[in-house]
């Protein structure tokens, strides 16, 4: 009973760690509008500190694994986390919105610190016949985080000062920060033989990046997977001041939406049974392509009302749910060592493309949906381009329709 005691808080734990970074994404965006009347500036500057954010993460998360091997688990968790708490109070107290996109950027820098630590300890703590479901018991957790982090920024968004969203991020993870103090393992013990020089660890990268497998899939869910963030940089523009929703309406909109995600990737369990993770890319891509340009026309034509928007939205956001995990899964299959700097490399390709396609919806922003409709199913579009390439390019694109020209998607076998 103590031991399922102490795995409970130990999962408990490294899920907060884990959420840290999510929360901070999700809070914060049914407060978009608020934020931007206060700070007197625009929508479209206000998304900008989204972009940082991601921005942060994806730079974050290539320093900290060389770090957390070199230095052990805690001492670098410790100063990401310590650096998070004081940037959340900076946003909290910013008069600028240059002033709230270089505190974000500042606080993804500390923050992603959680998710890299979480995977690490998993490895060093848990026998390998428990690695699977404890990241499983995380991905469980992290999966939850869009459905309480908006509802609950809805909330302090409508009662509260737009400030209150960071102050209590920051309170958050200074109870994440005691509790690691007292319940969290050290860890692997420091390698003080690790190289920490830019050339050694930036080579790892660059031989990663050689494997044309690993480059292919990489582009393709990160590309596919930055359609859901165009949705996050401009759903609470276009809900909340297009559609008349308030902001806590907003927050269990976004509660809902996720689900379509969530449920997809519990979907992708059963489908891996009967179907190669090539099959669903390829299939997940085609109708997420086709339900977009559904999006596209009907937003265009302002056919849809904010209900029949929600449900094809719904819709559409399933497939992130089964293209990203099936992509990862083939760009990180070629590799049986260096797999530690490709799982970095793929984190910071995700961010990085999803930074950027936020920074679009920003510059593109008009006062309507269509920047943020175009870019998600924009992303599908040039994410199977890539495929398309790469099969025409290595000849898998004629291997593959020779093989499933026979049979239909639902019959059994790979």
């Amino acid at each position: 009973m103590k031991e399922q005691k102490n795995y409970f808080i130990l999962v408990l734990i490294l899920g907060a760690l884990s959420t840290i970074s999510p929360f901070s994404v999700d809070m914060y965006l049914p407060a978009f509008p608020a934020i931007a009347k206060n700070l007197h500036t625009s929508i479209s500057n206000i998304q900008l500190s989204l972009t940082s954010y991601l921005i942060g993460i994806a730079i974050g998360q290539l320093f900290y694994g060389p770090l957390l091997d070199r230095f052990g688990r805690k001492k670098p968790l410790y100063a990401g986390l310590w650096i998070y708490v004081l940037a959340s109070i900076g946003c909290a107290f910013v008069s600028s919105f240059e002033g709230l996109i270089i505190m974000r950027f500042v606080q993804a820098i500390g923050g992603c610190v959680g998710m890299v630590a979480a995977q690490a300890l998993v490895r060093d703590l848990f026998p390998v016949n428990k690695i699977a479901q404890t990241l499983a018991m995380l991905t469980l957790v992290i999966a939850v985080s869009p459905m309480i982090a908006p509802t609950l920024g809805g909330y302090i968004a409508a009662h509260f000062h737009w400030n209150w969203l960071f102050i209590l991020l920051a309170i958050i993870c200074t109870g994440i920060i005691i509790s690691c103090k007292w319940q969290l393992p050290d860890g692997a013990e420091p390698d003080l033989n690790l190289s920490l020089r830019p050339v050694q660890v930036f080579k790892k990268y660059i031989e990663v990046l050689k494997n044309k497998q690993f480059l292919t899939y990489i582009l393709v869910g990160g590309i596919a997977g930055a359609a859901p963030f165009a949705y996050i940089a401009g759903s609470s523009d276009v809900f909340i001041n297009i559609y008349g929703l308030t902001a806590t309406e907003y927050g269990w909109l976004f509660a809902f939406l996720s689900i379509a995600m969530i449920g997809a990737t519990q979907l992708n369990h059963i489908l891996l049974n009967h179907f190669s993770n090539r099959t669903i890319v390829i299939t997940a891509l085609s109708y997420q392509l086709v339900i977009g340009l559904i999006i596209i026309i009907g937003v265009w034509t302002a056919a849809f009302n904010v209900w029949v928007l929600i449900g094809i939205m719904f819709i559409f956001l399933t497939g992130h749910g089964l293209s990203v995990p099936n992509a990862a899964a083939i760009s990180l299959a070629p590799f049986s060592k260096n797999a530690g700097s490709a799982s970095a490399m793929m984190g910071f390709m995700r961010m990085a493309i999803g930074g950027l396609v936020t920074a679009m919806v920003s510059l593109f922003h008009n006062g309507t949906a269509m920047p943020m409709v175009l870019l998600m199913a924009g992303c599908i579009l040039v994410a199977g381009m890539v495929l398309l390439f790469h099969f025409s390019a290595t000849g898998e694109l004629y291997n593959w329709r020779k093989k499933h020209a026979a049979r239909p998607f639902w019959s059994k076998g790979k």
